[in-house]
């Protein structure tokens, strides 16, 4: 009876400790829903609330799923890469290409306003998250390479999304926006390109960082909640940007990460349910 009771017991935790990044999922949906609704300084409201969200939710599963010293490492050293490349970007031009930000985004740290690390955090794990999803099938030697080079793509590819958005709302400017990608005309292939190097340099030390700190056993939760924003982000920002916010270039590149995002969540919803079986 016992024996029963402490199995029961264990079963239940993951789904308990589960509910925690699942809420803050939810809550980050929701309030990315009403963006394209507002105007104003309830949009910079409704923008803040979406990056804090993200990194909380971020920060949390990590802790949660790989324990808690991933979780903090994750902060430490997302937040430091962040800061470290948006530093070196303002002062230099380099990786990204010549950008301001607008003094409404608060306080900063080395010129980088603090929202900035915090939507790095948002979209990193998410990013790895997947990729370790998608990497597993790959031979073992070779899934580490497997998995940063995919983080790093879905990293970059997320950004294609959310920065014409932010160019939009004013919250930063290019010098020289030409070229850039077809359909966007805000923001240079130099932004895409800088991308591509911060994530794979990222991404190699997020993958470090994991295999270094994580609990045996891990995951000890599904990845569900970070899978749930990353689909709703891209797919809902696609969304957003064709119906609402007048930017059907990003509304086509956010559908066209969107789909295989879906497709890939489908795959591993339908493995999770072999394996649980």
């Amino acid at each position: 009876m016992t024996a029963a009771v402490l199995s029961r017991t264990r079963r239940a935790r993951p789904s308990a400790r589960a509910v925690v990044p699942l809420l803050l999922a939810v809550l980050l949906v929701l309030t990315a829903i009403a963006y394209p609704l507002t105007d104003g300084a309830g949009r910079d409201a409704v923008s803040w609330t979406i990056v804090v969200l993200g990194a909380a939710l971020s920060v949390v599963h990590a802790g949660l799923s790989r324990g808690r010293r991933t979780g903090l490492g994750v902060l430490l050293l997302v937040a430091g890469t962040a800061v470290a490349f948006e530093a070196v970007g303002l002062a230099t031009g380099y990786p990204y290409g010549s950008y301001s930000y607008a003094g409404t985004l608060g306080p900063t740290l080395l010129g980088v306003p603090f929202l900035v690390p915090l939507a790095w955090l948002m979209m990193a794990w998410p990013s790895w998250v997947l990729a370790d999803r998608l990497a597993r099938p790959v031979r073992s030697g070779r899934r580490g390479a497997a998995r940063i080079a995919v983080a790093a793509a879905v990293f970059a590819a997320w950004d294609v999304v959310l920065d014409p958005q932010m160019v939009q709302a004013g919250y930063w400017t290019w010098a020289h926006p030409a070229p850039g990608l077809p359909g966007i005309d805000t923001v240079p292939l130099t932004n895409l390109a800088g991308w591509l190097l911060a994530g794979a340099v990222l991404m190699t030390l997020l993958d470090l960082l994991v295999r270094r700190t994580s609990v045996p056993g891990s995951p000890l939760l599904g990845d569900a909640a970070p899978l749930l924003a990353l689909g709703w982000m891209t797919l809902g920002g696609a969304l957003a940007h064709a119906g609402w916010l007048g930017l059907p270039g990003s509304a086509a590149w956010g559908a066209g990460l969107a789909v295989p995002v879906l497709v890939a969540l489908a795959i591993q919803s339908r493995r999770g349910d072999r394996e649980r079986r």
